[in-house]
């Protein structure tokens, strides 16, 4: 398959058929439910089952009440939603962010089902979310919440039924408090509750940087099929947490330079390329790139400006709008982020010849190693770093290829094709399990 592209698909304008959500223009389940439209055509048979993919089997609203460490009871609004379970159980992160809505943790879990799919793992979408800051929480606060939280979606979650991980703002010390007020509960430890746990609790060593080696492993093969040296290539980041990060010390590892990076903080320019190190080690004591001596402050839309060879946002959904896809000088788009794109941006990327390597690819790594650890807690058999690493290249790089494959044959995006892998796994699930009662 080429970069160019050719002529862009026409701009499709999804509805929503749900009665309890009344999603916004480009908004995340919309741009979800746009991104199934544009695959439908490619499923022959199975379309007649399309609709299953734009519905959730399950979505969970719960209050969060706590007490307070000044004696107050605070209500947060959580949520847990199960997309599809056709190919097994619910796999998905759960975030804690002040902005989560209902609608944004159903397309975040749509987009696991179809992830899960496009790379082969035996599991279906799912995700969570509660509405908190949780930089306002203390350490005890934040752990009554996320206590009171897994016993209020308990009834929905098991290794067999949901396996939560981590996501925005969450961690392996939330997953172990998570794993042991579920264990206390059913009255024994279950370590595959959740992934992302940490080691002495049944995690998996190689686990943290996962996300972040996925979308460096998925960009190296795009690079390399596109006749592209990682040496002196121009890479630009949004978001330099541990996704960001860890794609931007691969990348700069193997002789590419990091001309500017972004996140909450602040936005950082460097023509002859920042030294990653450095700056991972200022944000690990500062909590943003901002104020880092080794870089020129920039305002925040000259990010999308900057001279780059390719562009990774991996920051949050939405990021990427029709003007800021016009401006980019990338030729290569990297998804570290989940829903990054707007529909009406992946247009002008088609149009620009602009090849964008997907989320439900490019940042599947979390998953993958999520999934090994899941294995190694059934097993009780834990396998070292080495291997897991061997073994996530293997599976991403054979799923890249088989993506890239349909997409040459169907002369479509990357994005689309690796929905038709994702959709015809799904669907033919569906088919052959057929309809209960």
């Amino acid at each position: 398959m080429k970069a160019s592209a050719s002529t862009a698909p026409a701009a499709i304008t999804p509805v929503c058929s749900l009665s309890y959500i009344h999603p916004e223009a480009d908004s995340p389940w919309l741009t979800y439910l746009a991104q199934v439209d544009r695959v439908l055509p490619h499923l022959g048979h199975l379309a007649r089952w399309g609709e299953t993919l734009k519905r959730p089997k399950r979505a969970l609203i719960v209050d969060v009440p706590i007490e307070m460490d000044d004696g107050a009871v605070r209500h947060f609004e959580g949520y847990r939603v199960q997309h599809n379970l056709s190919r097994g159980p619910g796999k998905g992160g759960v975030r804690y962010h002040p902005n989560v809505t209902l609608e944004e943790v159903m397309a975040l879990s749509a987009w696991m089902t179809i992830k899960n799919a496009a790379v082969g793992l035996p599991y279906g979408g799912a995700k969570g979310g509660i509405r908190v800051t949780p930089s306002e929480l203390s350490r005890k606060e934040l752990e009554r919440l996320t206590r009171r939280y897994t016993s209020e979606i308990g009834i929905i979650i098991g290794p067999q039924q949901d396996i939560p991980a981590p996501d925005v703002n969450t961690n392996g010390q939330i997953m172990a408090w998570m794993m042991d007020t579920y264990s206390m509960n059913v009255g024994a430890t279950a370590t595959g509750v959740v992934t992302g746990k940490p080691i002495p609790l049944g995690g998996s060593l190689g686990r943290v940087k996962a996300t972040g080696r996925g979308v460096f492993v998925t960009g190296r093969e795009a690079l390399r099929r596109l006749g592209h040296e990682l040496k002196d290539l121009r890479i630009a980041v949004q978001g330099f947490g541990n996704v960001g990060g860890t794609a931007a010390e691969l990348f700069a590892e193997a002789g590419a330079r990091i001309v500017a990076v972004q996140d909450h903080t602040g936005t950082l320019i460097e023509d002859k390329g920042l030294d990653v190190g450095a700056l991972l080690a200022h944000v690990e004591r500062h909590g943003g790139v901002a104020g880092f001596p080794g870089a020129q402050s920039a305002r925040h839309e000259e990010f999308w400006d900057v001279r780059c060879d390719v562009l990774i946002p991996a920051a949050l959904e939405g990021q990427l709008t029709a003007e800021r896809a016009s401006k980019t000088t990338a030729k290569v788009i990297l998804e570290g982020a989940n829903g990054p794109t707007l529909p009406a941006a992946d247009d002008v990327f088609a149009s620009r010849g602009i090849l964008v390597v997907p989320d439900v690819i490019c940042n599947a790594g979390g998953v993958t190693v999520s999934y090994f650890e899941w294995v190694q807690d059934f097993s009780s058999f834990f396998w070292d770093e080495d291997d897991i690493n061997a073994r996530l290249d293997r599976i991403l790089g054979n799923a890249f290829a088989r993506i890239w494959d349909t997409a040459d044959q169907l002369k479509i995006s990357l994005r689309t094709a690796a929905f038709v892998v994702a959709c015809e796994r799904v669907l033919q699930a569906r088919e052959e399990r057929g309809l209960y009662p």
